[in-house]
């Protein structure tokens, strides 16, 4: 594979970092969608393929050749780190992406250039979940909550949006990957929206490999959605209100995109002890796993503490 995730970020002035009190989530409409290292010289910049073996790795020089040879070589078996287990790996890993505004604050960077490492750091989960056998990664990108933030700074981040799909297209078909976006999408440019259904459909059979973006999302919207998309269904007759059951609203939750709905392990960053409003039906038997690291400083070492802690723990679901 090939995929790079990468997104390029629009030059945009420095945004202000101060913050705005938040106001209780408005019911919507849905839709229904450690320090960054410096920039390489060109013929640095090509990536491996995310399931890349040592031997494919060692081929990254410089120019399309070395690319072409790469996309064709066969993927191999790649070992797990020591203490992990394949049987026991989490199909479904869901994170929350938190600590990139404090990451750059701390180094008396703007708020962008926060973004800009955390989705460095995203790229490098995305890859280590494709080799290690995760088969779906759910990301919280911009909550509900998000839109109270400064115009300066919700706009960069939907440009940073925009630009990556659109770059990352042909990435995503040639790599056998499916991008799905759930939350509600009333709020965003049309432009944006129309993008969004067009990966969607473009990558809806690719099977290697889910990434899910959380997107004007939080777990009391998805709910919300879900019992209104029902209640229309009993108003309209389809079905009678004795059927309403937890499969029923299992359906019309956003996560129905995915054949494994329920993520297994939930990692949040910087530190925070909370859930913040995300996936919160999905999340019942979810294990918890709480790091201290910012997002952006979130690497290798630390996604493999996280399992192997996931792998620790009998999961008995209530009994």
């Amino acid at each position: 594979m090939s995929f790079t995730l990468q997104f390029s970020l629009p030059s945009r002035p420095l945004i202000a970092t101060n913050t705005t009190t938040l106001s209780p989530i408005r019911p919507v409409t849905n839709l229904r969608f450690k320090p960054a290292p410096p920039l390489s010289p060109p013929s640095l910049l090509i990536k491996p393929p995310l399931c890349a073996s040592t031997q494919q790795r060692q081929l990254v020089v410089s120019g399309e050749d070395e690319l072409k040879s790469i996309n064709g070589a066969q993927e191999e078996n790649v070992p797990l780190p020591v203490g992990l287990w394949r049987e026991s790996m989490p199909k479904h890993v869901a994170v929350i992406m938190d600590g990139n505004r404090r990451w750059a604050r701390l180094r008396g960077l703007p708020v962008d250039s926060g973004y800009e490492a955390g989705v460095k750091s995203l790229r490098a989960m995305v890859e280590l979940c494709c080799k290690w056998g995760i088969r779906v990664l759910t990301v919280f990108a911009f909550s509900s909550d998000n839109w109270f933030r400064p115009k300066m700074e919700v706009e960069f981040l939907m440009s940073v949006l925009e630009e990556g799909v659109k770059e990352e297209m042909e990435s995503f078909l040639r790599d056998n990957v499916r991008i799905s976006v759930i939350g509600d999408l009333s709020k965003l440019q049309k432009s944006l929206v129309e993008l969004i259904m067009h990966v969607e459909e473009t990558t809806k059979n690719n099977t290697r490999f889910q990434l899910i973006v959380a997107v004007s999302y939080s777990g009391q919207y998805d709910l919300v959605q879900a019992c209104q998309r029902i209640a229309m269904k009993v108003k309209d007759g389809v079905i009678e209100p004795n059927d309403v059951n937890e499969s029923l609203i299992e359906q019309e939750l956003e996560t129905n995109c995915t054949e494994f709905p329920y993520p297994d392990l939930l990692i949040r960053t910087s530190g925070e002890l909370r859930v913040s409003n995300f996936m919160l039906w999905q999340l019942a038997y979810t294990e918890l796993f709480f790091a201290q690291s910012l997002w952006p400083d979130f690497g290798e070492a630390e996604f493999i503490e996280a399992l192997r802690s996931f792998q620790r723990r009998r999961r008995s679901y209530g009994g």
